[in-house]
């Protein structure tokens, strides 16, 4: 069986789950089993398939189950979302045929060589630079500033930013790689990179900790700079380099702290999630990580059932704030339990072995390490919303990718699929020469 027919089969169960999904929620709200569920799955297809013929013309080599991996995510994302809110889920459909349209852009543009980014990465650079200093623009949500408005519409630039440094970066490292290594030199049993070529390592700790000190968002910086190491060590093979740069940012981290209250207040409610002051304050409180983790553990090992998680009574304040961005994860663990929640994180390993996978089929360094960044940034993103909501780590603003409400970064993620989709497809086919 060819890729793309392996890549065809693979829809149906994304299609099954959307009208499987719209089904439990009708059952759930009203007791009636519509017949609008097999509409809803029979667009969600159509749509899929629209893709998957852009694929079979444009990229008949590339990996054939990246696209269904992100449709089972997308479609699971849909369910949720209209179970939570109609009007959020309606407006999340629309994105999700914008973001398929992007999708299809960036294939055709790129589909004789992506390597031609290459020419244009300092282009590329500064204009991810600019896009995360947008939100300054606007105005702060719970201390940070992440989104900026453009009219009717709302983005957070740093969905779109974060391609553009993995381009640069891919790109530059690429150059550097021999210098860096060549150039190395021990001390004290550490092996630290020429201090000629430490610049553009100190110019991405620099802009991760001003991200941290001009828009507040932790989230972004550790995304950025954990994408940043994950394609120096790839480039170099030097775990030094790595320690060296976790070393910057927990220093520079410790400095912000300091000096910036609402990195503290993230840092002290989760620390101290239960604590009545923290618990009680309006602004930079513990509230939402301590509803989140009741949720999850009402959830239990098999879930509450679908539909029963309790996340708004009548007109009141919500129960568990922000269920349809930064907690649908706890939204998902109430009502699916341990067993669903786990399920949600396979399908995201699943999509990073495959983008690891592409990485490694890869023949020329720029589109090596591309593909290690992008998949890198997909993982760290995902590590970082889900381990907020659990308290791993302090919680941050980003959104669970292809399933948390919101427009900028379901486009931005299908354009990040379409360039691993593209390495993808040349180095299978070189590798099949």
């Amino acid at each position: 069986m060819t890729a793309r027919n392996r890549e065809l089969f693979a829809l149906i169960p994304a299609t099954l789950l959307v009208t499987a999904g719209f089904a439990a929620v009708f059952i759930q709200r009203d007791n009636l089993l519509s017949d609008v569920s097999l509409t809803y799955g029979a667009i969600f297809l159509a749509l899929c398939l629209a893709a998957h013929l852009v694929l079979r013309m444009t990229l008949p080599d590339a990996d054939p189950y990246l696209f269904p991996l992100v449709a089972v995510l997308a479609s699971f994302g849909l369910v949720m979302l209209y179970r939570l809110d109609e009007q959020l889920a309606r407006e999340q459909a629309q994105w999700f045929v914008v973001g398929l349209l992007f999708f299809t852009a960036a294939i055709v543009a790129l589909r004789r060589d992506h390597r031609v980014l290459e020419r244009y990465r300092y282009v590329i650079a500064l204009g991810g630079i600019l896009l995360l200093l947008l939100p300054r623009l606007g105005s702060p949500v719970n201390g940070a500033y992440l989104s900026f408005d453009l009219g009717p519409i709302s983005f957070q630039p740093a969905e779109l930013a974060k391609l553009a440094i993995v381009i640069f970066l891919a790109s530059y490292l690429r150059d550097t790689r021999h210098v860096l290594v060549i150039g190395a030199r021990r001390f004290a049993g550490i092996t630290f990179p020429p201090l000629k070529h430490l610049g553009p390592l100190l110019a991405v700790w620099g802009t991760a900790m001003a991200l941290l000190f001009v828009i507040q968002d932790l989230g972004s910086s550790l995304m950025f700079f954990g994408g940043f190491l994950a394609l120096v060590y790839v480039a170099t093979n030097r775990i030094s380099f790595v320690l060296i740069g976790l070393g910057l940012f927990a220093l520079g981290a410790r400095a912000l702290y300091a000096i910036r209250p609402t990195i503290e207040s993230r840092v002290d409610a989760w620390l101290h999630p239960f604590d009545p002051e923290l618990y009680e304050r309006e602004i930079g409180g513990s509230y939402q990580i301590a509803q989140s983790i009741f949720s999850q553990a009402d959830g239990g090992f098999f879930g509450q059932g679908f539909g029963q998680a309790i996340v708004q009574l009548g007109d009141n304040p919500p129960i568990l704030p922000a269920a349809h961005t930064d907690f649908i994860y706890a939204v998902i663990t109430d009502e699916l339990g341990l067993m669903g929640a786990v399920a949600v994180l396979l399908v995201y390993l699943l999509i990073v072995e495959r983008g690891f996978k592409t990485a490694m089929l890869a023949t020329d360094s720029f589109s090596k390490l591309l593909a290690t960044g992008l998949t890198a940034v997909l993982a760290l993103q995902v590590f970082v919303i889900v381990g907020g909501v659990t308290k791993l780590i302090p919680l941050t603003g980003v959104t669970l990718p292809f399933i948390s409400y919101g427009g900028s970064s379901i486009v931005a993620n299908f354009v990040l699929l379409a360039l691993l989709l593209l390495v993808s497809d040349r180095a299978r086919r070189e590798a099949a020469a």
